[in-house]
């Protein structure tokens, strides 16, 4: 299986229980993942942008990739991430980087292709255009920060997203949380919000559900149905990555399996597994670690 992964890389400046601390961040936790689940003959490539001043943040991961689709920039961004225990988590942003430079052609060798938005700037609607005119398997899009607006500070604040119908139109399966949801339309109920999307073409919309779990909903012969999988119950030592981890263990599982709900609880139990880590090196179990609890 060969796949193709797009986000920006960030450097995360995170404040948890009167601690601050640098680490990798965006779309780092989602290759990280991968490399740690995939099959050994599977070829992860990635579609980024980095920096040569703080590459050592990212070099235990990136080292690991061909760096064929990498373009180094002056500055990536920093983010700011406040997190809290029972509300969703603060972003103040600085360097917002330029959109990322999509491949002319060769998109067909991908057996799927997962945009994670990490800033919300990692690609245009324009672009998401041009990638769907010459590529016509599964694109998984994680909405993550394409559902907060930039105001003058340089915070970002949920607003519900201009053109998404338009957004939605080109993709296969979408992720959100609860709150980026809700920023998709300006409809207040899930339901209503499920079956609009999928009215747009969409195959699968994963509403992920923090501690409870997370539901899935798809259309079977025009009538809306949804599944709900609960979270295992672990200790919670870390809040980084876990959707990322998500994210891209269901687009791993879903191509290899084109099974849903198999998918959708590997996901829950990997989500699950990586905030019981308290370092990046656990990584390396989590294929073991998943499959343990899922068999």
């Amino acid at each position: 299986m060969k796949l193709l992964i797009f986000g920006h890389t960030v450097e995360d400046h995170i404040h948890y229980q009167g601690e601050n601390k640098i680490k990798p961040g965006g779309i780092f936790y989602t290759v990280l993942t991968l490399l740690n689940f995939k099959d050994e003959n599977d070829e992860i490539f990635l579609n980024t942008s980095i920096q040569k001043e703080n590459y050592h943040l990212f070099s235990p991961v990136f080292d690991r990739l061909d760096h064929r689709y990498f373009t180094f920039v002056e500055r990536i961004p920093k983010v700011f991430l406040n997190i809290h225990n029972f509300k969703e988590r603060g972003e103040t942003y600085e360097n917002i980087t330029a959109k990322l430079e999509i491949l002319p052609t060769g998109l067909s060798q991908f057996d799927g292709i997962l945009i994670n938005m990490i800033t919300g700037f990692d690609l245009t609607l324009e672009q998401l255009k041009e990638i769907r005119e010459n590529y016509t398997g599964l694109i998984y899009f994680d909405v993550h920060t394409l559902s907060r607006g930039l105001d003058e500070n340089f915070h970002r604040d949920f607003r519900v997203i201009p053109h998404f119908r338009e957004w939605a139109s080109l993709l296969s399966i979408i992720q959100v949380n609860e709150n980026e949801l809700h920023t998709l339309f300006d409809i207040p109920d899930e339901i209503d919000i499920a079956r609009e999307i999928l009215n747009c073409g969409v195959k699968l919309l994963i509403v992920t559900k923090g501690e409870t779990g997370s539901k899935i909903y798809s259309l079977n012969n025009d009538e809306l149905t949804s599944t709900f999988i609960s979270s295992i119950k672990i200790k919670t030592k870390n809040k980084i990555g876990c959707g990322d981890t998500f994210g891209a263990v269901f687009f791993y599982a879903y191509i290899q399996s084109e099974n849903f709900i198999k998918a959708l609880t590997l996901a829950n139990i990997s989500a699950g597994c990586v905030v019981s880590y308290d370092d990046i090196y656990e990584y390396k179990n989590l294929r073991k670690d998943v499959f343990t609890r899922y068999n």
